[in-house]
């Protein structure tokens, strides 16, 4: 048997993603909501979710979930991370009480017999989780084979800047094998890091910390816990536009939409469909 997330956490191999999701929830209102659900309309291209199934792999907050259920989709939520899955649950709680039409389970992307026991899906939602997995191909390879003829499949995928993200990864494995109370020595140096030039020209500009008020904002999200995530993301793999892009087409894929980075830090947006009819 291999270590469970939770055993990884402690030993400092695994940053704690459910918990810092549970801190999110707090945060959460019908805003943020409403801009989860814009923002899959806007990277899938389509009004609503009715009639559509949504695979949500590493759901993490449960926030994408209950976006895409708002839009009519029949949503499966799973997740590593038991604290997540319980993240999804309150959303489920909350908002959809006794809902036979959203799932919520603990599993592993890289449980490939997991994944094949659900079936195919309309939509495949994996957003910043594949390259937290510890072996992001495989992982890549399980979410294709969870699309059905004709759907599609949403992905972010850390940029791969070379040297620079063998950097990222040092620091991110130092935080992570910090002790809770002294993982602030690497939080404020890469928060300094990463906002002071924007700050600086927001204060010249008289909208003081306009930059950090606006991070993560059209996807709903907290511009504090992004920068957790960021921090303490680990396992932490990256990959560069034109690996994703031919991965997928050698499986049949078609991409039909793609937001990057722009060469720098964070995510490259991937949404491709599967060949054939649904």
């Amino acid at each position: 048997m291999g270590a469970t997330s939770q055993e990884e956490i402690a030993a400092g191999q695994r940053f704690a993603f459910g918990e810092n999701w549970q801190r999110f929830l707090t945060l959460l209102n019908e805003s943020r909501i409403a801009k989860a659900e814009d923002s899959l309309r806007r990277m899938l291209e389509i009004p609503d979710l009715c009639g559509k199934s949504f695979l949500d792999i590493g759901c993490g907050s449960g926030l994408f979930s209950l976006g895409a259920r708002r839009l009519g989709a029949r949503v499966h939520s799973f997740d590593y991370d038991p604290r997540s899955v319980a993240c999804a649950q309150e959303l489920r709680r909350r908002y959809f009480p006794q809902d036979p039409d959203w799932r919520i389970d603990e599993g592993s992307a890289l449980d490939a017999g997991y994944l094949a026991a659900l079936g195919r899906f309309d939509v495949v939602y994996s957003w910043g989780v594949l390259h937290h997995t510890g072996a992001m191909w495989p992982a890549l390879d399980n979410a294709a084979g969870a699309v059905a003829p004709g759907g599609k499949l949403f992905i972010a995928i850390y940029n791969d800047q070379g040297k620079i993200s063998d950097r990222w990864r040092a620091v991110k494995r130092t935080y992570n094998q910090l002790p809770g109370g002294l993982r602030f020595l690497v939080t404020i140096p890469v928060l300094v890091h990463l906002y002071w030039r924007r700050t600086l020209k927001d204060f010249i500009r008289l909208r003081p910390f306009e930059s950090w008020r606006k991070e993560g904002q059209e996807r709903g999200m907290s511009p504090w816990r992004d920068l957790i995530d960021w921090v303490g993301g680990y396992p932490f793999e990256v990959a560069k536009p034109e690996a994703i892009l031919d991965f997928y087409v050698r499986r049949g894929f078609r991409l039909t939409r793609l937001v990057t980075c722009g060469g720098s830090l964070g995510c490259n947006e991937f949404v491709f469909t599967r060949e054939g009819g649904l």
